[in-house]
């Protein structure tokens, strides 16, 4: 299949809010598809190459300077065997390899294609076609129930190898994927809730309230004395952390397959900010970073599939494995009593509760109602530094805001002046897309292809879940989950909140 194809359906599906007409693109562009061009369609649409990590930054995407093509003429086979070009590039003359890679890719791209691919690379594509939305694609691209496809997708870890299985001519391919130790699934992910009382009521009876850590998801299986251990993004970081292993291989179990978190700690065993956690997740370096994990949840022990199996029981059989490492929590349907919990849990430093629905089974990769997640939102007022123009339904409108903090003392920059600290698209609705629209281009110093860059004097709340370092900007920090609140016209620039007390979060 062309690029071009697949460039028409993204833009069809972000050009529209309803769920039935972008179930109905995505399916009409699957059934067109080669059986090999699956996986690497699936990858394309999820901004996530099947490749994996391909070793490119946003650095070395502004530098490139090419002619982009006036006639599509890329396959989706030509974007994969590019992409598998820049994963493999190693050693001596990679970045090198890299470049010429990027720049033949971006040649042979019309405008359109590229600005495809660009946001592919970055992890930015913004089409609307989620991983919920895609699964239900499937299902009726190849006449299957979404449950079961939803299933597969879940217990293989992969959707694209899912929808490879259900488009296939083979139909019993599909129902036999299982819970295989050794092949990391999607993690099950919760919904939130402004409160623990909120929680209870949604899930309407006794309900599991746990500790929410500050740390980085981790799932665990371990098969006999071989041990691995992938990341939320089902990464095998099992080389850099040597003592999960260890901790793993000590429990009394020959097969299991464990959910939970993992917390840096400092010499006196007392937590480190989350920072120093995903740095021994993404380099060798951060080695004197010692790890300690803490489990919520067993999906497999000796032969024995637990996903079906209520929460109530997974807990027991974890309090009998790892008593000594699972996350602390209590059953209650009391609100009284779960508010004091969370509110402990709060003092004690963590992030908040998470509050679990006693029945539920483990249904990965969905953001369902079965878990709920409590926790403070913090909130910050900063100043817009540029607006990234939309595409898609927002095609035509400034979208993307450029966030700063101001630095009083001029660390970073100008005394006075502005650090960027992240950019977020999340939260705005159809009428503050509209204005900002009209707004900021009356206060336009420059433009790039890609953004209006604004004098820095509009204020606007940004609700965050907390900050991590970041060598991206200036300042060593970026918001994690940031979103729009509101705009803030009863504030000037010089009452925007400091880096300093955004800096001050990683401690």
């Amino acid at each position: 299949m062309e690029l071009n194809e697949l460039v028409a359906t993204t833009d069809a599906v972000a050009g529209t809010a309803a769920r039935r007409e972008k179930v109905a693109a995505l399916a009409a562009l699957l059934r067109g598809l080669a059986a090999d061009d699956v996986p690497v369609a699936v990858g394309l649409l999820l901004a996530r190459p099947r490749q994996g990590r391909l070793g490119v930054g946003w650095r070395g995407l502004d530098a490139l300077e090419v002619a982009h093509a006036e006639t599509p003429t890329l396959t989706l086979a030509d974007v994969d065997e590019a992409f598998t070009r820049l994963a493999d590039a190693e050693g001596a003359g990679s970045a090198t390899t890299r470049r010429d890679t990027l720049r033949a890719l971006a040649a042979r791209a019309t405008p359109g294609e590229w600005q495809l691919l660009r946001r592919v690379i970055l992890g930015e594509l913004r089409t609307g076609a989620l991983e919920g939305v895609l699964l239900d694609a499937v299902a009726a691209a190849a006449d299957r129930p979404a449950a079961v496809v939803r299933r597969a997708a879940m217990l293989s870890g992969d959707l694209g190898r899912t929808a490879a299985l259900a488009l296939s001519p083979d139909p019993e391919s599909l129902d036999a994927v299982g819970l295989e130790v050794g092949t990391p699934v999607l993690p099950m992910l919760a919904s939130t809730s402004a409160s623990t009382a909120d929680a209870l009521a949604t899930l309407g009876g006794t309900a599991s309230v746990e500790v929410k850590l500050d740390g980085a998801r981790i799932q665990v299986h371990r098969r006999g004395d071989d041990v691995a251990v992938y990341t939320r993004s089902l990464a095998d970081i099992t080389a850099r952390v040597a003592e999960i292993v260890e901790v793993v291989r000590s429990l009394p179990a020959e097969n299991v397959i464990l959910d939970g978190e993992t917390l840096a700690l400092d010499e006196s065993g007392a937590p480190r900010p989350f920072q120093d956690t995903m740095a021994r997740f993404g380099s060798d370096d951060a080695a004197d970073v010692a790890l300690r994990p803490w489990f919520f949840d067993v999906l497999h022990l000796d032969g024995r599939d637990l996903i079906d199996e209520p929460l109530t029981h997974r807990r027991a059989v974890l309090d009998r494995l790892a008593p000594g490492a699972r996350v602390p929590g209590i059953l209650t349907a009391d609100a009284a009593e779960a508010e004091e919990f969370a509110r402990r849990a709060l003092a004690d430093g963590h992030e908040g509760v998470m509050v679990k629905a006693a029945d539920s089974a483990y249904a990965a990769g969905r953001r369902g109602k079965a878990w709920l997640k409590v926790k403070p939102v913090l909130t910050f007022d900063l100043v817009v530094l540029g607006v990234e123009w939309g595409s898609g339904r927002r095609e035509g409108l400034l979208s993307n805001l450029h966030l700063g903090a101001r630095d009083v003392g001029g660390e970073f920059g100008e005394p006075g002046g502005f650090v960027m600290v992240g950019k977020t698209f999340k939260g705005l609705t159809d009428d503050l897309l509209a204005w900002q629209t009209a707004h900021f281009p009356q206060i336009e110093t420059h433009r790039t292809r890609h953004a209006v860059h604004v004098r820095p004097e509009t204020v606007v709340e940004i609700a965050v879940d907390g900050v991590q370092r970041s060598s991206r900007y200036t300042g060593g920090v970026a918001l994690r989950f940031a979103r729009v609140r509101g705009y803030r016209p009863d504030k000037s620039a010089a009452e925007a909140d400091t880096i300093s007390a955004l800096r001050a979060l990683l401690r």
